[in-house]
């Protein structure tokens, strides 16, 4: 992946086998266009498919990770079919992060509202500056959350996730660590290195076992337990029979650290 233009709505990058997507819209803090929801729905279905990349990181350019979807484009076409394909192409999208074969961090900073706050909490992971606020305000202009609601509610719990929505109000990063939004505050000086270190970490593992769990997760967390345990059982046969699980195993009966084919 190059490179694109740098008046793009998506700027996408790959090195070290991390893709990073930045969101590319400042001077509207990354608010989700359909173009911008469109562009990266290309650049996720055409990561799913290169094995070169690990890890996907989705950032944020200017002051703020994303401020949800853009309040004056839908505006400007008020008709029922343009809401509907606006919020179709926003469930592709969070759809599409979690069915995405490799982990996805959300690089957060500023803030992340409604669907930005919908962003965080469908990627896998997510690590905010210690100054980032998250807030589903919608409450407040009297469109209720709904679609942001989902990732949501899969996140937080249930009380915490009530309050957010229902009051519109702002969390800082702390907060959103404790609810379970986000896995780590850091200081903003540090929020880069925090997620190379992430990335790094992930990108040191087998891929054939980060891609077969990531999908596991999602499924099973879908079954009953009984279901759960049989289809996990099933996906654990599946990943014995890998060339990296015989290379993951001998290597650590060895005292070696193991070479991965991604086989």
């Amino acid at each position: 992946m190059t490179a694109q233009r740098q008046d793009a709505v998506l700027l996408c990058e790959t090195r070290d086998g991390v893709a990073t997507l930045a969101l590319n819209r400042p001077q509207q803090r990354n608010a989700l266009s359909m173009a911008l929801m469109r562009d990266l729905n290309v650049a996720l279905a055409d990561i799913a498919g290169n094995a070169d990349v690990r890890v996907v990181v989705i950032r944020g350019n200017g002051p703020a990770f994303c401020a949800g979807h853009d309040l004056k484009e839908m505006r400007a076409d008020d008709r029922e079919q343009a809401h509907r394909e606006t919020f179709a192409e926003c469930a592709k999208l969070m759809t599409a992060i979690v069915e995405l074969p490799k982990p996805v961090i959300a690089r957060v900073h500023g803030i992340a509202t409604a669907a930005g706050c919908q962003l965080v909490a469908t990627c896998d992971l997510a690590i905010a500056a210690d100054d980032a606020r998250f807030a589903t305000p919608g409450v407040n202009i009297g469109l209720f959350c709904s679609t942001p609601m989902v990732a949501l509610s899969r996140n937080v719990n249930r009380k915490q996730a009530m309050q957010m929505l229902l009051t519109g109000e702002m969390i800082d990063a702390a907060t959103a660590e404790k609810y379970g939004l986000i896995n780590r505050a850091v200081a903003a000086d540090d929020l880069d290195e925090a997620v190379r270190e992430l990335a790094a970490t992930i990108c040191s593992k087998s891929p054939v076992a980060v891609e077969m769990g990531k999908v596991a997760f999602y499924k099973q967390l879908e079954c009953s337990l009984r279901d759960a345990y049989e289809f996990t059982g099933a996906v654990m046969v599946r990943n014995m029979m890998t060339d990296d699980a015989t290379e993951g195993i001998d290597a650590f009966i060895e005292k070696r650290r193991p070479v991965w084919s991604g086989s």
